[in-house]
């Protein structure tokens, strides 16, 4: 790798597989979960970030990493000290994007949940669009919302929604009558 420019990215090595994110000077760009090959996972990201080199991570970028990598093995982080850049982020996302940031681990909520703090229940089906497009996932943990009902509802992630209940089981989640989450 290059030494670290303003914008960059870098994989890494996680619990649930290679990981990568991308940074500008403004905060972390993109975040991707693992796709099937390292090549599948850096060009999704750059789907996501828009394009940029691999590189060393700066120090913020570094620590962003080394909390998702601790959160992925179940340590109980919210990583809401990354500092995120939304600049092409539109501002409803942002808002769902913000409430979402504030479920700790090992809890879940709704779509419906998070449409009401937003104004409206009516607004559910845009809040999974909006987490369906995620760039920051598992900094917004998208994983920890549902489907009415507590369903897994849909997770974009390679793995759908096995991915999804997995993370959920490495945070220790349980919602309902259920005391935990099956083992993966």
């Amino acid at each position: 790798m290059q030494p670290s420019p303003a914008l960059g990215h870098a994989l890494f090595d996680t619990a649930v597989g290679r990981c990568a994110l991308a940074w500008s000077a403004a905060g972390v760009r993109a975040v991707q979960l693992p796709e099937q090959d390292d090549a599948a996972t850096v060009a999704r990201l750059l789907r996501a970030s828009g394009p940029c080199h691999a590189a060393t991570p700066p120090p913020d970028a570094a620590a962003a990493i080394q909390g998702i990598q601790a959160l992925l093995q179940g340590h109980k982080l919210d990583l809401r000290e990354v500092v995120l850049d939304m600049t092409q982020v539109s501002d409803f996302h942002q808002r769902v994007y913000a409430i979402t940031r504030a479920i700790p681990p090992g809890q879940v909520r709704t779509y419906g949940d998070i449409a009401e703090q937003l104004g409206s229940k009516g607004l559910a089906r845009a809040v999974g669009q909006a987490l369906g497009l995620n760039p920051f996932a598992p900094v917004v943990p998208c994983h920890r919302v549902l489907g009415a009902g507590f369903q897994a509802g849909g997770f974009s992630a390679t793995g759908g929604t096995a991915t999804k209940l997995r993370m959920l089981h490495i945070e220790g989640a349980c919602w309902g009558d259920t005391q935990a989450l099956p083992g993966f």
